[in-house]
């Protein structure tokens, strides 16, 4: 009985997962969008991202911090140009992780 309730509730949960996922797959696809439309969703991984990073990057320990106790502040701007220089996301993350550690060894 156990058994089959556990079991229940992973097919619960997969299918709550599931269905917001695919959903929008299966309707967008039978209708075209406006290019408006799509130039706008274009920008939503990017804002998603920002948002992300910009939360870690302020507050890196559930509260605000500033430089210099906060190293990552510091990296951002570096790491920003060379993200618009390249344009790689391999490149941007490359060079931060070398800026983070020449801040860490410069800086302590």
């Amino acid at each position: 009985m156990i058994r089959l309730s556990i079991f229940l509730i992973i097919l619960g949960a997969a299918v709550v997962t599931l269905i917001p996922r695919v959903a929008p797959l299966v309707l967008l696809s039978r209708i075209s969008l406006p290019e408006n439309v799509v130039r706008w969703l274009g920008f939503v991984p990017i804002a998603v991202l920002a948002a992300l990073l910009a939360q870690s990057v302020a507050m890196p320990e559930g509260r605000l911090s500033w430089p210099p106790e906060n190293l990552a502040m510091i990296a951002v701007i570096p790491v920003l140009a060379i993200a618009v220089r390249t344009k790689s996301l391999i490149g941007t993350v490359a060079g931060g992780v070398a800026v983070m550690a020449l801040l860490r060894w410069v800086l302590g």
